[in-house]
């Protein structure tokens, strides 16, 4: 849902596409505030791989790559 600037009104997580990749996906993501953000990609065993995003991000929609290039196949995590 969006308020009446257009904005989200929940944040938000939604499913990277395409997947399964190889090497790049898209991560996309909706901040109902302006704030400071960090995506992150982790494996398995809960170890952080990868910071993709880390700063001050503007309210709404927001989609970022992530080039998984350097890790081996496998399964991974992201979180927000």
């Amino acid at each position: 849902e969006e308020n009446e600037y257009g904005l989200p009104e929940n944040y938000a997580l939604l499913q990277n596409h395409p997947n399964p990749f190889n090497p790049t996906t898209t991560v996309d993501f909706a901040l109902k505030k302006a704030g400071d953000v960090e995506l992150n990609v982790f494996d398995m065993n809960g170890r952080k791989l990868m910071e993709v995003v880390n700063g001050r991000m503007d309210a709404g929609y927001h989609s970022v790559e992530i080039d998984a290039s350097d890790l081996p196949a496998g399964l991974y995590l992201y979180r927000i």
